[in-house]
């Protein structure tokens, strides 16, 4: 949960109107008396107020500790709250005994919290801050550590924070707390009074949000029993709020709903011409094993224990190879120095779960007696002790036999790149199927040693000859994206500031990339880097939109060795400069000339002397909207407007939509600079019933703001059928805003089978299939049948019905071509008699979406 985002779930009992007391407080009529705590440090900061009867009532959580990594982190110890002077409010705690942090927060309304900021201090062991304006309106804050008391002096916007070098002169008094009874337990706080109205705002604010909760867990009706129950509460609800004037919505045993759409020609806007595209992130392995076609696992023998929780070495995937004959003495690269010594033993490597193969896959390119797949293999070496070195390279089955086989004679005691083919016809008979137990093999013939690096074997039939999985990328290809968001996601900013994601590192040839851990727990190899990226948009036809870190990593990252957790207070700032150079740079590699830019040089050196036409790029992801994460962001997003005045900068607004505390904070940034942001990035996951209930959400943005990219949203559930409907219902509405809405992209796009980080996911996929969901298909649907001008239309059905049906209707400009799509959620038929634009009636099963040109 985002920092300060409610939390519905939480709330008590107390919105059951048959339970609730009395809303009737202590104190004077205008005026009431509240308790700021925290029950529990996983809990967060509560709000309770008291009635007449001297009970303490609570009414649910304000905000919640967004401080390190989920499980571990998000603690809330000892807070503190003030009330400043002009009648905002100040919040302080402790996020635990082992780090040099302490949290801070900030609010006008004790609703709306800014996301929060974690000042850093000399020793760690940070217990029960406290604070206390001055007449300058600054504050003085006392904290507690293993050491004694400290001093800081916080700025009136509690933005800036500057601790003293000497030990604090504080009385104990400072640290005094309310104590009062609440739910059976004593709880100890802050008390305050505030103005009546104040609380009533509060408690309807949760009040409203408990409700809607509800509505938002609602769910999609699947029978005609269920949607008649609908309709029954539809209509008892009328009744009480109109009594007889109600008009209500009449329901007979047809299996089919007839309705009216009129759509209307002469009303029309602009929206969008990229609204569809695809979101890229390695996770859930989609890059190394996944889209990547490299068929072998760790061939640079560089995975390590960081990879995965120390379970990880230079020899995973590797059989016949123990750590004692890897070494990194004058390796191929500084950034791949590990390599096996290989003497008289075979290796060999087990791929992904096994190497897949075909047999019998004829390459269009090479004929031959019998049918054929070609698989390419490459790999370093050099001899040690002598001149040469003979090797055989083959693949081998469970049973030791080989399936194909090349040789390989290694010359001399420097690094050089060999390469072979291996050719399996339809002769071989043995058992291919999934790969199971298929290994390469790298056998070595007499006692001479030699040592091998970056082995690599990849099908000869890539996708348009560049090294992506070909089915897989096919696959992906159907959907027509328009653009292409890469390389994330959580994994751009990384666990840590060591772990954010550099493109530098990422170009160039394979052997002088960097390989790094991955957030998501393994390993990545940078064989998919941003020249294959690029390429792969290209191949396509879609637009690049490289996302890179704002200066901060994840805000749930561990702690370093200094004891900071989360964005462990960003790059430090006499590094940004470069940082931001870095991401100058990247405009260049793209678009510059190779005449003139060395960064230009080094992508046509790669085998692409055009430029890229690069046209956005977009700066952070879901992060927590800190001070920290502020001053950084925006000095990116200036240095590349001011120097790139054509390229779209996309901003980031965190993880949550409204009322999250990032979301705000991180749209009033936008809107603040807009001469520097042209766009921001939101995010959401949720149930269908939050996609029906939110049909509206973009109707009331400001146009006149940057734009919004949708750069990562999907339904959640245990129903495929029931996320596709909500995600196509939601992209209707999307459409309707089209004028708003820039881009949309579901998340995440690829999961591979036993592997998943996250569900649901677009596409499943094994190492020789691959399956497209539900929402898949909605999206090829939207894609393939985009246009780049808004029709208005009017289904005419009761309310209670309409919100399960979405329609839009899209013109495309430049093939004229009109397309109406459909939405049905309904379990019933709906037959539509269309007027306006067009005559006709058309028919839509149930639960089913579909599309019809016009």
């Amino acid at each position: 949960m985002a920092s300060g985002k409610l939390n519905p779930k939480g709330n008590p009992a107390f919105w059951d109107e048959q339970n609730a007391p009395a809303y009737s407080v202590m104190g004077k009529d205008t005026t009431c008396q509240v308790f700021l705590y925290s029950p529990d440090p996983t809990q967060g900061l509560h709000l309770a107020y008291l009635t007449d009867n001297e009970k303490w009532i609570d009414v649910g959580q304000l905000c919640a500790s967004d401080y390190g990594p989920w499980g571990s982190g998000k603690k809330m110890y000892s807070p503190s709250v003030v009330q400043a002077n002009d009648g905002t409010w100040r919040a302080l705690w402790s996020v635990g005994e082992l780090f040099p942090q302490f949290a801070v927060a900030y609010s006008e309304d004790l609703v709306t919290w800014r996301p929060q900021d974690y000042p850093i201090v000399a020793e760690k062991g940070v217990k029960s801050p406290v604070a206390y304006q001055m007449e300058n309106g600054n504050f003085d804050i006392y904290i507690k550590t293993a050491k004694g008391k400290r001093y800081v002096q916080a700025s009136q916007d509690f933005r800036t924070f500057v601790e003293d070098s000497l030990e604090a002169s504080a009385d104990e008094i400072l640290w005094d707390k309310d104590s009062v009874l609440i739910n059976g337990k004593m709880q100890k706080g802050d008390e305050f009074e505030i103005p009546a109205v104040h609380l009533n705002y509060i408690r309807a604010w949760f009040k409203a949000l408990d409700e809607e909760n509800r509505e938002n867990n609602r769910q999609i009706p699947k029978t005609n029993q269920e949607l008649a129950a609908l309709v029954k509460e539809y209509n008892d609800r009328q009744v009480a709020m109109h009594g007889e004037k109600a008009v209500l919505t009449q329901m007979d045993e047809s299996d089919r709903i007839e309705a009216k759409l009129v759509v209307d020609g002469k009303q029309t806007k602009r929206i969008s011409d990229k609204l569809i595209g695809i979101f890229f992130e390695d996770i859930s392995r989609a890059a190394d094993g996944g889209l990547c076609a490299e068929l072998l696992q760790n061939g640079d023998f560089e995975y390590n224990k960081d990879d995965r929780k120390h379970s990880w070495n230079a020899t995973t995937a590797w059989q016949g190879v123990d750590l004692s004959s890897v070494s990194v003495e004058n390796g191929v690269s500084k950034n791949n120095p590990h390599y096996a010594v290989l003497g008289a033993t075979p290796i060999y490597n087990i791929g992904w779960d096994g190497i897949s193969i075909l047999r019998g896959a004829r390459d269009a390119k090479k004929e031959g007696k019998h049918a054929a797949s070609y698989y390419d293999v490459s790999l370093y070496a050099r001899c040690l002790n002598g001149k040469n070195k003979q090797l055989m390279v083959a693949l081998v089955d469970e049973a030791g036999d080989v399936i194909s086989q090349a040789k390989v004679k290694v010359v001399g005691n420097e690094w050089s790149e060999y390469k072979a083919q291996l050719v399996i016809t339809d002769k071989y008979q043995g058992n291919l199927e999934e790969g199971k137990g298929i290994r390469l093999a790298l056998i070595p013939k007499g006692e001479t040693q030699v040592g091998i690096d970056l082995v690599s074997l990849k099908p000869h039939d890539t996708y348009k000859g560049h090294g992506l999985r070909k089915d897989l990328a096919e696959k992906i290809a159907e959907l027509k994206p328009k653009f292409v968001r890469f390389p994330g996601g959580c994994m751009l900013h990384g666990q840590g500031l060591d772990n954010i994601y550099h493109w530098k590192e990422t170009v160039g040839p394979l052997k002088d990339r960097k390989p790094a851990r991955n957030i998501w727990n393994y390993h990545q190899t940078r064989q998919l880097g941003f020249y294959e990226y690029f390429q792969w948009c290209e191949d396509m036809g879609a637009e690049p939109l490289p996302v890179l870190a704002a200066g901060v990593p994840c805000q749930n990252s561990q702690s370093n060795a200094q004891g900071l957790c989360g964005q462990q207070g960003g790059i430090p700032m006499d590094q940004m400069p470069q940082y931001v150079q870095d991401v100058l740079d990247l405009v260049e590699w793209a678009n510059g000339d190779p005449a003139t830019s060395s960064w230009a040089k080094m992508r046509a050196d790669a085998g692409h002397p055009a430029p890229f036409n690069l046209k956005m790029i977009g700066i952070g992801n879901e992060d927590l909207i800190s001070t920290t994460f502020k001053e950084r962001y925006l000095m990116i997003c200036k240095a590349l407007k001011q120097k790139y005045p054509d390229i779209e900068v996309v901003g980031t607004v965190g993880p949550f939509h409204y009322p999250s505390s990032d979301y705000v904070e991180g749209w009033k940034i936008a809107k603040e600079n807009r001469q520097y942001i042209d766009a921001v990035d939101e995010h959401y996951y949720e149930k269908p019933g939050w996609f029906i209930n939110h049909q509206d959400y973009y109707d009331h943005y400001d146009r006149s703001m940057p734009k919004v990219y949708l750069g990562e949203y999907a339904a959640n559930g245990n129903n495929e059928v029931d996320r596709a409907l909500a995600e196509g219902i939601h992209l209707c509405s999307v459409e309707r805003n089209g004028d708003v809405v820039e881009m949309t992209s579901y998340a995440p796009l690829l999961c591979k089978d036993g592997y998943a980080n996250w569900n649901p996911d677009m596409m499943y996929f094994n190492n020789n299939k691959v399956r497209a969901t539900e929402s898949y298909q909605v999206q090829k649907m939207f894609s393939v049948h985009s246009g780049d001008v808004y029709i208005a239309s009017d289904l005419q059905l009761p309310e209670v019905l309409k919100r399960y049906v979405g329609v839009s209707v899209v013109k495309d400009s430049k093939s004229g071509k009109v397309w109406l799509k459909i939405v049905n959620a309904l379990p019933r038929t709906l037959k539509l008699k269309l007027s306006g634009l067009t005559q006709k009636e058309i028919e839509i099963g149930p639960r089913q979406s579909n599309v019809w040109a016009l």
